[in-house]
């Protein structure tokens, strides 16, 4: 994903499709609390959850901080396309994922519990954010 094509938003029709997406892993997936959908320049676009978090805002922004770090830290060591970034704490995990639709490159930041299947999460975010990118608004 390139960070040069940097959008604030997208279509309403592909931030309600990917707000879709995102209710499917919420509902699928056991220990989730939320997910957010950002902009790679750090803005808000949707957020579904269970638990619900303060300073949302505050948190695309920082993610999109964080992966522009790693892409940068990648690039370094000469590895390529970064797809995500997964921090496991004490009381539960972050992934940070990419959906690097062609248009309107976007971020998935996905909080879960430490209970979570972690592969189950990974392959649903993998999912989603495929349909994602695939999604054209016909």
């Amino acid at each position: 994903m390139s960070l040069n094509l940097l959008k604030r938003t997208a279509p309403s029709e592909l931030v309600a499709y990917a707000e879709s997406e995102l209710k499917q892993i919420l509902a699928d997936v056991s220990h989730v609390d939320a997910l957010m959908l950002c902009s790679t320049d750090g803005f808000e676009l949707a957020f579904v959850y269970k638990k619900n978090m303060h300073h949302t805002s505050k948190l695309a922004a920082v993610s999109s901080s964080i992966l522009a770090m790693v892409q940068a830290f990648l690039s370094e060591i000469n590895l390529h396309g970064c797809q995500s970034i997964t921090l496991d704490a004490k009381n539960g995990k972050a992934i940070l994922s990419t959906a690097p639709h062609p248009q309107y490159p976007l971020i998935i930041v996905t909080l879960a519990g430490n209970d979570v299947l972690l592969g189950q999460l990974l392959y649903a975010i993998k999912k989603a954010s495929a349909n994602i990118t695939a999604f054209q608004n016909t």
